[in-house]
């Protein structure tokens, strides 16, 4: 049933920041910074290209607080060679935020190559330098990042941004990342299936996710993985920063709470193959070191290549900030009752 249902994909090499709009926008000015929008259309933008920030020393509250409402308008936004390291790369994620997520360290601290608490080492990089091995479970638990997803929606206290950060020189051609406007997508959708969405409520796990990608090697997940990782529930249809609706999705989504799983997966499916439609993508290359991408998980999906073999290095870090807005605990418990579901509390006859 899963492998009927979830979607994998090949390596992808579409034009860089290809423009889908009806218009090529222009370049914005707003004082020192230059804003290049990604995706335009008459009512809503998503994604945007911003140069002009001063990296070579601590952001400015007003820089920072513009570049905020810029992620709100957009919810992904991308810098170039920023020339950041891992300390302020740190720095500036404080900055958006007063709590960043912590790395589990699934594997072991002593076997993560960037061994940094707030970051997550996502590259396909061994501990020895060399491009993580075929069929290793780094590689099989990498598969899950191919697909499309919002980071840490497993969490019961979500994330609200993430940052990822290029390190070394990739090679031309050899590495993307793809993003899909979940906010446009639910707007498009028809009247009657918004009112069928409204009030669900969905149980996010992260080894679901990573079994769709690799059946063999996570379909029975260690039990420390799910000890350390045990499952969230967050409402399906939220409102996002800017104050539009959007669809809070991702591939974690296992079931919809009084739904079957089958009929969960349908459904789930069916909606992440509306979101990723072309006309809700684009596609971002990275160019060199030093190159930034900062997305809102609340109102956007995003996808890795698939590893291949003969992949080149790709070295990229991730921080986390964890959501201080008002959903960011999920689903009440009266929201999950409401919607089918059975505490492990409550007695049964």
């Amino acid at each position: 049933m899963l492998s009927t249902l979830a979607t994998t994909y090949d390596t992808t090499c579409p034009p860089i920041l290809r423009l889908r709009g009806q218009n090529s926008p222009e370049p914005i000015r707003d004082g020192e910074l230059v804003i290049r929008p990604v995706m335009t259309f008459d009512e809503s933008s998503f994604g945007a290209e911003v140069f002009g920030v001063d990296w070579s020393r601590p952001v400015p509250e007003e820089i920072v607080n513009k570049l905020v409402k810029l992620q709100d308008k957009y919810g992904v936004i991308i810098f170039r060679k920023t020339g950041l390291d891992n300390e302020r790369h740190i720095v500036f994620s404080r900055q958006l935020g007063n709590e960043l997520e912590i790395n589990p360290f699934y594997n072991g601290r002593e076997n993560d190559r960037v061994g940094e608490p707030l970051l997550f080492d996502v590259s396909n990089i061994e501990l020895d330098g060399t491009v993580v091995k075929q069929d290793s479970r780094r590689w099989h638990h990498s598969l899950g990042n191919a697909l499309w997803h919002t980071d840490s929606s497993f969490h019961q206290k979500r994330s609200k941004y993430s940052i990822l950060l290029s390190h070394g020189n990739p090679s031309e051609g050899g590495s993307w990342t793809h993003f899909a406007d979940t906010r446009r997508a639910y707007n498009d959708l028809p009247q009657a299936k918004k009112e069928e969405l409204e009030d669900l409520v969905v149980e996010h796990d992260l080894w679901h996710s990573r079994k769709l990608a690799s059946p063999i090697v996570y379909g029975k997940p260690t039990s420390a993985e799910l000890a350390a990782k045990p499952p969230a529930y967050h409402r399906l249809v939220q409102v996002a920063p800017d104050g539009r609706k959007t669809l809070y999705l991702a591939a974690h989504a296992k079931t919809i709470l009084g739904r079957s799983f089958e009929d969960s997966q349908k459904l789930i499916w069916e909606l992440i193959e509306w979101c990723t439609q072309p006309k809700y993508v684009f596609s971002m290359e990275w160019l060199s070191g030093g190159d930034m991408v900062w997305w809102d998980n609340r109102q956007s999906m995003h996808r890795a290549n698939p590893y291949t073999i003969g992949m080149t290095e790709r070295d990229v870090r991730r921080s986390t900030i964890v959501d201080d807005g008002p959903l960011a605990y999920g689903a009440t418990v009266e929201e999950k009752l409401a919607a089918g579901w059975t505490s492990p509390l409550t007695p049964t006859s």
